[in-house]
């Protein structure tokens, strides 16, 4: 529905403002937005906020007949402020990483005024499934605000929640997939790097050929997020592999092709934790050889009840690289016990959340627009 649809569309129902931008080539992106928005749907007409996203990246959201899609931020805005006076609006901050800079700031601060309506006349404001990428002083002092006003705070890792306050979850990508049995017919393994990285050394390719070969798996390298595109490419010829390349259009194509290789494989090696988690929710045991010194993937896997998937690999030989493998590789069943109570604290989390909105609005507190 578009914002003018919506503008005849009599105001007697809750309505959900939630930004739905992120990084428009990055598939981990949308699954994050698209579990939220599932969660919230039930509970009122939802606004979204799209910016200038590609179409490919809008639908894969799951967009539906009801929901209101802005690509203006100042329509999004003035539509918040409107409901949120009338007393039917609710607020949820978008999940992922909080970049605490300047412009990552901007939602935290610039919608404190909507916040305080929204509050002021009885509606709800939470987030649920972000993390912060870096923990300085001055970035939580401007935080505080927001913060001040959630009523829900809940962390997708334990190091965002000691930093800001709040309770720990899981990452929300880790409540959709679908196949997780340890099939006879997985015959793959998958690798998915960054490309913000430094290159892998020789033994790091070494070790994952000489894995695969003695395990009788296929290599396939891919691209879940655009910009890695050529990086791919690289690693796909240094371990004569095959390559699933993706052009950055049809993003719902491209995570169901992604999809069903991680279906399909034993093990998922990246650095990209929105990769690792997709792969795990498929089935594929996640391994993250790191070539950085970033605790980003481990604090992730920790949260979700999954410890030692990230593997210091810079130095490691290839034979060390092999023995890495082969021990991710016999934790199965431990990977797929985390998935399952990783699933019912989402479900938890998500009822909480639920019940929170059903009574956050007043209909006796409504006044007419």
């Amino acid at each position: 529905m578009s914002p003018e649809q919506a503008a005849g569309v009599p105001g007697d129902r809750r309505e959900i403002f939630v930004p739905g931008i992120g990084q428009y080539d990055n598939i981990g992106d949308i699954i994050l937005r698209r579990q939220l928005m599932s969660w919230l749907r039930p509970h009122g007409r939802l606004h979204v906020f799209v910016g200038g996203s590609p179409s490919g990246y809008a639908e894969s959201l799951g967009i539906g007949e009801d929901d209101v899609v802005y690509r203006s931020f100042a329509q999004w805005y003035r539509a918040g402020l409107r409901a949120a006076w009338r007393g039917h609006a609710h607020y949820l901050f978008k999940p992922g990483e909080i970049q605490l800079t300047v412009g990552g700031m901007k939602e935290h601060v610039v919608v404190l005024p909507l916040l305080a309506v929204i509050r002021a006349r009885g509606g709800k404001v939470a987030r649920v499934g972000a993390g912060s990428r870096n923990f300085a002083a001055v970035p939580r002092l401007l935080m505080r605000p927001s913060m001040a006003m959630c009523d829900l705070a809940a962390w997708r890792d334990a190091a965002t929640a000691d930093y800001l306050g709040g309770e720990v979850m899981p990452d929300l990508a880790f409540g959709e997939g679908g196949r997780t049995d340890p099939s006879d017919d997985r015959d793959g393994l998958v690798v998915s790097m960054r490309s913000d990285r430094v290159e892998p050394s020789d033994a790091w390719f070494d070790g994952i050929r000489e894995y695969a070969a003695r395990s009788g798996l296929h290599i396939s390298v891919v691209t879940q997020v655009l910009r890695d595109r050529d990086w791919s490419r690289m690693i796909a010829r240094r371990l004569g592999a095959e390559l699933v390349d993706w052009d950055g259009t049809e993003h719902g194509a491209q995570e169901e092709r992604l999809r069903d290789l991680y279906r399909r494989s034993v093990l998922a090696v990246s650095d990209r934790l929105h990769v690792l988690i997709t792969a795990a929710t498929e089935g594929a045991i996640p391994i993250a050889l790191l070539v950085d010194g970033s605790d980003k993937i481990e604090r992730h896997f920790e949260a979700a009840g999954l410890d030692g998937v990230g593997v210091r690999a810079a130095g490691m030989s290839s034979a060390e690289i092999v023995s890495a493998l082969e021990a991710a590789a016999l934790r199965g069943d431990e990977t797929r016990s985390a998935l399952a109570s990783a699933r019912e604290e989402l479900d938890d989390v998500r009822s909480r959340l639920g019940g929170l909105l059903a009574a956050g609005v007043d209909d006796r507190a409504m006044v007419s627009a």
